[in-house]
């Protein structure tokens, strides 16, 4: 019996506890990490959420203005404070949508009828964000504006523009996007195949140009070569984003239909 007991003392061992409570110790602190991860998780879909809200809200703002203001085709009267009257013909008059519905100066850049906005909306948090299109791919259930600059930030708000002209003028309108695993942004673009249509509304005019996929690649962060603007006259898209755990760029080229 005495055997017995002291063998059962040395089985366990200053050692074995030593390993027990690292153990312990070691569980302990990997549920404290779990938990960690877990919230830091929650709080970035919540700020994601509230990013998407941002973006959505610019995308209403920028739709319920698209008929407020039509400039005619035609030669208009204006009373200056004079008293005076000036003939101004409205391809020289400058004319936008402010944020009350208002209106002011912006070019229009041709004489035909068509509708005139700013592109630049204040949200309800009392920030003003600047859009120079509207992007949409109806098979993947994309919509979103495209903010008129790059920027750490406005990644984080909606779509950018990353290098081009103006919005379906001749050359290559470059955008860039968050590949979010939730689908948000350009979290869908996986998916995109090629013939698929895409579409772009400028929103200064309110003319929208349709597009179709013709390449699909991948292509290395510091592979700049799909933002040329040798388009051969045509109006091209180029939608980018992040792939493969951010190391690369999945890259689709876009051509007007």
């Amino acid at each position: 019996m005495n055997q017995i007991l002291a063998a059962s003392r040395v089985y366990v061992t200053k050692e074995i506890r030593r390993k027990q409570k690292f153990y312990k110790i070691t569980f302990t602190l990997s549920v404290i990490t779990l938990i960690i991860l877990l919230t830091y998780y929650v709080f970035a879909e919540k700020r994601r959420d509230d990013q998407e809200a941002i973006s959505q809200e610019i995308l209403t703002q920028l739709s319920q203005t698209q008929d407020s203001t039509i400039i005619p085709d035609a030669t208009l009267m204006i009373d200056l404070s004079s008293g005076e009257t000036q003939e101004i013909n409205a391809e020289e008059l400058e004319y936008d949508v402010e944020d009350d519905g208002s209106s002011s100066s912006n070019p229009t850049g041709n004489g035909s009828s068509s509708t005139r906005h700013s592109g630049t909306v204040k949200t309800k948090s009392g920030k003003n964000y600047t859009s120079e299109a509207i992007f949409s791919y109806p098979r993947l259930n994309i919509n979103y504006p495209v903010l008129d600059k790059t920027s750490t930030y406005l990644l984080t708000v909606s779509l950018n523009k990353y290098w081009g002209p103006a919005p379906n003028e001749v050359g290559n309108y470059c955008i860039v996007g968050h590949n979010y695993t939730s689908g948000k942004m350009f979290g869908k673009l996986k998916n995109a195949q090629k013939g698929d249509e895409v579409k772009l509304t400028d929103v200064k005019t309110y003319t929208t140009v349709t597009y179709k996929i013709y390449d699909i690649y991948v292509i290395e962060p510091t592979d700049v070569s799909c933002t040329s603007q040798l388009t051969n006259g045509k109006r091209e898209l180029t939608l980018l984003t992040c792939t493969n755990h951010g190391k690369q760029r999945l890259c689709l080229k876009c051509r007007e239909v």
